[in-house]
């Protein structure tokens, strides 16, 4: 199985060994972050560092002056790696180590961006804005990921992109010292605390049928016996979850809300897809693969954003699946994407690899088989900037009995 491990510029850029050690991990490929999220990261092996705050969210190459004239909102610079093109600097000494270069571009997250902007972002049934999360309906946030994605995606060297967030953001976000968990909410909870009700999402769920009030109505309705802890979500998979969801707020005004957030979803897919297909070709580049970070379930939102199988396969070259639960969680990410695979579909799995993030490195070689029976055919690892040595030991012998 081709093998591709995510990587920060920063994790390179300094430190002369960082794409040598890569490579002897046994990985074909890097996804290499072009245009991030606020962190806080570890870098245990860094001969100048081992702790980087990126502040905000911003991108890791020159953006350029021409394209983003006169608009807002535009990206942000980066402050806290040396060099004016970081992702270039890592591209190339990757490269040189042999490896594929595919970027890594992250979207409808942005908190600075909401920060700036706070009409273009989430508004929940309770008018609570959601900074983090700009919404998609909007259409000066589908413009500026377009073009975000675009510039991001096709740098100099890149053979391909994988695009995360790349639909519907939502409540659930790690935030600095959060303190979310006081109420548990499950699927049903998070998806509910996760519709948005600005001016173009309200217009959006009147034009299917749902009066945006008596939605709103509804949701708060739902969620009042979780705050008094009278109820708590039902535990169950991503099927369970809608279904929870119907019997909240009936079948009419459930599918209303979802038959406009599919609408905008799906839009903004395309435009973004497609900006990216333009670029590269502008740029004559065979071949360059546009992936998604997805989950199966369409109500679900966040990095790995929910979409119908059918349609993203339809126009992406593949998804990249979170894989690193358990053997049940693996099967119902990755058997939905089954039926509408081509012969050049790539169905990717993601597995953490970081064992104090929750990863089982040591699990590696038997996670990855089962994901392979399940349809998988690549690999993706998360994270090698942020794995320890004994981490990267374990994922190095994995690899290499897999062949």
């Amino acid at each position: 199985m081709r093998a591709s491990a995510f990587v920060y510029p920063w994790d390179v850029v300094g430190d002369p060994d960082a794409a040598r050690r890569i490579a002897d991990l046994g990985v074909e490929q890097v996804t290499l972050a072009s245009a991030y999220h606020s962190t806080r990261a570890l870098t245990p092996r860094h001969p100048r560092h081992r702790i980087v705050a990126a502040r905000h969210s911003a991108v890791y190459y020159p953006a350029d002056p021409a394209r983003w004239e006169g608009r807002r909102p535009r990206p942000y610079a980066q402050e806290w790696v040396e060099g004016d093109d970081p992702y270039g600097e890592a591209a190339a000494s990757l490269a040189d180590a042999g490896l594929e270069v595919h970027s890594w571009v992250i979207l409808a997250h942005n908190t600075r961006l909401g920060a700036e902007h706070p009409g273009l972002t989430v508004r929940n049934a309770y008018g609570d804005r959601y900074p983090w999360a700009p919404c998609i309906a909007r259409g000066e946030v589908r413009a500026y990921a377009a073009s975000l994605a675009a510039e991001a995606a096709v740098r100099p060297g890149a053979r391909g992109v994988e695009l995360e967030s790349c639909g519907w953001y939502g409540l659930g976000h790690l935030s600095a010292h959060d303190k979310t968990g006081g109420v548990r909410l499950g699927g049903a909870g998070q998806y509910l605390m996760s519709l948005c009700f600005c001016p173009d999402c309200e217009a959006g769920y009147a034009a299917h049928g749902a009066e945006p009030e008596r939605l709103r109505r509804a949701v708060t309705g739902a969620l009042e016996p979780l705050w008094a802890g009278e109820r708590t979500d039902a535990a169950g998979g991503r099927a369970e979850e809608w279904e929870e969801v119907g019997k909240l707020l009936g079948p009419e005004l459930a599918g209303a809300a979802a038959g406009w957030r599919d609408q905008v979803a799906s839009a903004f897919r395309n435009e973004v897809v497609g900006a990216v297909r333009k670029a590269a070709e502008a740029q004559r580049i065979e071949g360059f693969r546009v992936l998604l970070h997805a989950d199966p379930a369409p109500h679900r939102c966040g990095a790995n954003v929910g979409v119908d199988p059918a349609g993203v396969l339809a126009l992406a070259d593949g998804v990249v699946l979170p894989c690193t639960g358990d053997g049940a969680e693996r099967e119902a990410v990755l058997t939905p994407f089954g039926p509408h695979r081509t012969p050049s579909t790539v169905l990717a799995a993601n597995f953490t690899v970081v064992e104090g993030m929750g990863g089982r490195p040591a699990a590696l070689a038997e996670d990855a088989a089962h994901a392979r029976e399940l349809g998988a055919d690549e690999l993706r690892l998360y994270h090698a900037g942020l794995a320890s040595d004994a981490d990267l030991a374990a994922v190095r012998a994995a690899l290499a009995g897999l062949g």
